[in-house]
């Protein structure tokens, strides 16, 4: 087991807590990462883009010009692909682009995902992140004195919308709940802060 600092969020420290080689010192398999990263991107797509065909764009009734005897290509409406305002030839039309992936590939994913971070020295465990009032000031001065300002991903044991509000005011920050983080965001921040509460919870869930 790997012993990481608790530090309050002035920076200090004030324990140590041991975080399970079940879950944060997992071999990292990059295929299974892919997949899971990609999977992620993939459910993020509405895909609600959408063009109009030859039927569906209004007017090209009349045959342009009589078949034979012009010295013209023949041709049967102004609304075919190749002409000017015309439809689009074979465009993309509504569709879902989800995706799923087995429950254990997922927990494997999110599993080398955090032994990763870990073995990058990017995990910042707080003991307690709270506020009483809204005051962005107050969790901009608790990452700089944690070392986490910047790409950071804040992990949450509970909700508290004074954290979380505060929080979502700072560029480049991200909130997410124990039961909610996902492998896109923990590779996509470059530090992961982690309340203590958090970490108990995903190593409870998925040691």
């Amino acid at each position: 087991m790997a012993n990481v600092n608790v530090v309050d969020m002035a920076g200090k420290v004030t324990g140590t807590i041991e975080l399970v080689d079940s879950v944060f010192a997992v071999e990292v398999n990059p295929a299974v990462l892919h997949a899971a990263v990609r999977a992620y991107l993939l459910n993020q797509r509405q895909g609600t883009q959408s063009t109009l065909t030859r039927t569906e764009v209004s007017g090209g009734g009349k045959k342009p010009w009589r078949q034979k005897g012009t010295g013209r290509a023949r041709q049967g409406s102004t609304r075919s692909p190749q002409w000017t305002h015309g439809g689009v030839a074979l465009g993309p039309k509504p569709r879902s682009y989800r995706t799923d992936l087995n429950k254990k590939v997922k927990r494997l994913a999110l599993k080398g995902a955090l032994s990763g971070k870990l073995t990058d020295n990017e995990i910042i465990v707080v003991d307690a992140i709270t506020a009483t009032e809204y005051k962005t000031k107050t969790m901009v001065a608790m990452l700089n004195a944690i070392g986490a300002a910047g790409k950071t991903l804040v992990v949450l044991a509970e909700k508290n919308d004074f954290v979380v509000e505060s929080l979502s005011n700072i560029a480049g920050v991200k909130v997410a709940y124990a039961n909610t983080i996902n492998v896109y965001d923990v590779f996509n921040c470059n530090k992961l802060v982690l309340a203590k509460g958090a970490a108990e919870t995903i190593m409870e869930v998925y040691a």
